[in-house]
């Protein structure tokens, strides 16, 4: 475990430029067994068969390329260099109100990410009262996110991966007392746990609308970044206003995206 976290602050360094001058040195023997341990613990979580016709459905398009893939692409994109210059490896993504398309724009990313295939990724479901990506993806997990994050179960007993790169924490049902566990001391504990053993390149965190209850912001200290989703036509300009000063008082707010707006072919896209 000390050779993880090594290996993952050398690795936060790194993104921040803080070792550009550096001599890069060769790979050793040791290096390259840490490697091989590392893919052997991706390829140790269980896998998921994904059904396109379902995702597609509930608008998750980004599994291939192509044209209605398009916009979240280029969000990927945006939102993968900008991390990359600051150093970022967690991201949460929540909305001032429900029904913007938070969780839509969260897997979408995940799946946007694991075409990239330099790059691993992981998508946790942390809107505890009402989760929805086991929905997404039509599938039930062995044990619940909540048993991870209580230290029950382990990650990699309760992980799905898609494809070699991509793992999906979810829940099975809702929690009592969400507010309890992601404000606790345990949770991060666990979450430091995790990035140390898989080093994912990015961890994506779906989180609660802020304007609802407190859960959001019982959990933002946990991250680097947060996008926040808005949807047009819905989303007033002061629930906006509000929860972007809200999340920017416990992270880095990494943009807005205004979902759902219509141009004059009528074209639903993401910005």
């Amino acid at each position: 475990m000390e050779k993880l976290q090594a290996a993952l602050e050398n690795a936060r360094k790194t993104r921040a430029g803080k070792l550009r001058d550096a001599p890069v040195p060769r790979r050793s023997r040791q290096q390259g067994e840490d490697c091989d341990a590392l893919d052997q613990r991706w390829q140790d979580l269980q896998t998921f068969e994904v059904a396109d016709r379902a995702l597609i459905k509930r608008r998750v398009v980004t599994r291939q390329a192509s044209a209605s893939a398009t916009p979240f692409d280029i969000l990927r994109t945006k939102v993968l260099l900008q991390m990359r210059q600051n150093g970022w490896k967690r991201l949460a993504i929540t909305s001032p109100m429900p029904k913007s398309g938070k969780t839509t724009t969260a897997c979408n990313l995940a799946l946007g990410l694991g075409r990239q295939r330099d790059l691993r990724s992981m998508l946790l479901d942390l809107d505890l009262r009402d989760p929805a990506v086991h929905q997404f993806f039509q599938t039930r997990p062995p044990h619940t996110i909540g048993d991870v994050l209580r230290g029950d179960v382990d990650f990699s007993e309760q992980a799905l991966r898609v494809g070699d790169n991509v793992a999906f924490s979810m829940a099975q049902s809702a929690e009592d007392d969400p507010t309890r566990l992601l404000l606790s001391n345990e949770t991060a504990d666990v979450l430091d746990r995790i990035e140390a053993t898989y080093q994912p390149d990015v961890m994506i965190f779906d989180l609660p609308s802020v304007l609802v209850n407190d859960e959001t912001r019982a959990f933002l200290k946990n991250v680097d970044c947060a996008l926040i989703i808005t949807r047009a036509n819905t989303t007033r300009y002061n629930q906006l206003d509000v929860c972007e000063r809200e999340v920017a008082e416990h992270t880095n707010v990494l943009g807005t995206v205004l979902n759902a707006y219509r141009y004059a072919d009528n074209n639903t896209a993401t910005d």
